[in-house]
């Protein structure tokens, strides 16, 4: 089995009507990294995670979600 972790970045951010470029400043990160978050090509670590989670206020499970295929 493979896990995989999946998020939903992307989808919180549109529904704030936040651009990437403004949730990049906000965690302290650059525009190409919110990029790769959104198309599952970087795993954030557990501080980007919590610092996202925050700016959206919810729960870190509610962005980030381990996922299992075979």
């Amino acid at each position: 089995m493979i896990e995989t972790i999946q998020n939903k970045v992307g989808a919180l951010r549109q529904e704030r009507s936040m651009t990437q470029e403004e949730l990049a400043s906000r965690v302290g990160v650059t525009r190409q990294t919110i990029i790769a978050l959104e198309k599952g090509n970087y795993v954030p670590s557990v501080l980007l995670a919590l610092k996202i989670a925050r700016v959206f206020k919810v729960e870190v499970e509610k962005v980030f979600g381990i996922y299992s295929r075979k």
